[in-house]
């Protein structure tokens, strides 16, 4: 029923390296190492789109290398060691482009045949050789870059050495595609900031500085204007497609605030669904970033009140919606979602002492995707700290293990992530209209808390399912974003 939209596939330049002396020494290893790197191309191309510049073997070719990565507008360079190779036809494929560097060591073979194997054969297999050397003239002239060494293809009773660089080769290519989603990104800010909320106040022309991704301001008045147009048939849709998805809750047992949705409530929430749906079609937006507080329940405090179906439902297509105009968590909101794991919309809303598990969760949208069972649409009649009422999404993130993702802000003015990892667990939660989760971590409430506030978080987090704090660590190496860990 949800629509995702379309991820985008990073782009990879390749080249593999040799000596040119070799060719005429020992005949036909120049073409075993071509057939190689036709491999690790091929591997590659199955999670990105692959820009080659076959194998270089001096430093025009390699100087050529580069011109075309530069053209090509790649997103990370993979050098392919296939045998010894001088540094000095390496550096000018990626001095040229600067961009991250990813340097394959694989070798073809477990173990050399040592008895028997000659010199040509020895350099088939010597991809080691080299890289201490590459290492070196990268880091003195300050080229990111890092080494995945392993083995190419898996042979029988020694899988281990491939299978754990390949998983790493994707993770790095996840990475770079996240990456390059977040710099062609329009991130939508509708409305303004809650009030007084000075964690979440952001500089746009850092964030597209740092970040690359376009931030669109929006009016109340785009998203009016769309709502008032929207038809009895598009309202009739959107219902349709929330029922399909979501069970209307009774009456909370606990909190006279929450209760089964009125026909109206449901009625306007479709209404601003489309709305939202509309804005987001003409602006060409990949994530909103919204609140307006409204007064004496004029139009626009009405829209702004029913946000939350439409958002929750937008940030299940891979279009994260964050509330109370918090920028930065809708920023990792995407780079949770392009890695495949939700990314929902989330804060700290009480400690558990007695079972050592932190509730999280939020009145705004949810990443329905990743909830636990089927969601509950409930009816508000007022939301906390904010003006008007409608229904709330209540349900809980997916039981298992999850991974916290945040962004703030250094005294120096950089943005830097936070994260952390847990388990979702069962149990009782509340019901007052609003999402929560039981998330235990390895530290308990009290001591995860501390160990969180001392890095000076925003008090929002993008909460996905799966444990993924290896992707996360790459993304922030190529993104150049400072990174903290609080517990795995």
């Amino acid at each position: 029923m949800i629509s995702q939209r379309k991820t985008v596939r990073p782009r990879i330049g390749i080249f593999g390296i040799g000596h040119g002396a070799y060719w005429p020494q020992f005949p036909g290893l120049k073409e075993q190492l071509e057939g190689y790197q036709q491999k690790v191309e091929a591997r590659v191309a199955q999670w990105a789109d692959v820009v080659t510049a076959g194998l270089v073997d001096s430093a025009p070719a390699s100087l050529a290398a580069g011109d075309l990565f530069q053209r090509q507008q790649v997103d990370m360079i993979y050098c392919y060691v296939g045998t010894y190779a001088t540094s000095s036809t390496v550096l000018p494929a990626v001095q040229v482009h600067k961009v991250p560097v990813l340097v394959l060591n694989l070798q073809p073979t477990a173990a050399l045949d040592y008895a028997n194997t000659d010199t040509r054969d020895w350099l088939a297999n010597c991809c080691a050789c080299c890289v201490p050397e590459l290492s070196s003239a990268f880091h003195r002239c300050d080229i990111e870059f890092h080494v995945v060494s392993g083995m190419l293809e898996e042979e029988e009773g020694c899988e281990e050495p491939a299978r754990r660089a390949w998983a790493e080769i994707q993770e790095w290519t996840e990475a770079a595609g996240v990456l390059r989603t977040l710099r062609r990104s329009r991130m939508g800010f509708l409305g303004h900031t809650y009030p007084g909320m000075l964690d979440m106040y952001s500089d746009f022309t850092q964030h597209q500085g740092q970040l690359g991704a376009h931030i669109e301001i929006l009016e109340m008045c785009d998203l009016a204007q769309m709502v008032n147009a929207v038809t009895t048939a598009e309202i009739k849709a959107k219902e349709e497609e929330t029922i399909a998805i979501f069970d209307l809750a009774e009456d909370s047992p606990s909190d006279p605030l929450a209760t089964r949705p009125s026909s109206e409530a449901l009625d306007w929430a479709y209404r601003v669904a489309v709305g939202l749906d509309k804005l987001v079609d003409a602006f060409a937006l990949d994530g909103l970033t919204y609140y307006y507080r409204g007064l004496d329940g004029n139009e626009y405090e009405q829209i702004a009140a029913g946000f939350a179906l439409g958002c929750s439902l937008l940030t299940a297509r891979g279009v994260p919606c964050s509330g109370e105009g918090d920028l930065k968590n809708c920023q990792v909101m995407k780079v949770v979602d392009t890695f495949g794991a939700g990314g929902s919309y989330s804060e700290v809303t009480a400690m558990d002492f007695r079972e050592n598990f932190i509730l999280a969760g939020h009145d705004g949208p949810f990443h329905i995707a990743i909830a636990e069972g089927r969601p509950l649409l409930r009816g508000l009649s007022l939301y906390h700290g904010k003006h008007g009422e409608g229904v709330g999404v209540e349900t809980q993130v997916k039981h298992g293990p999850v991974t916290l993702l945040s962004m703030t802000q250094t005294r120096q003015g950089n943005l830097k992530l936070l994260a952390a990892q847990a388990e979702s667990m069962p149990g009782p939660v509340l019901q007052i209209g609003n999402t929560d989760s039981r998330l235990k971590f390895s530290l308990g409430p009290a001591d995860f808390i501390n160990a969180w506030c001392r890095e000076g978080p925003t008090h929002h987090f993008a909460l996905g399912v799966g444990h993924f704090l290896s992707k996360i660590e790459k993304f922030a190496s190529i993104a150049s974003l400072e990174l903290k860990v609080i517990c795995t």
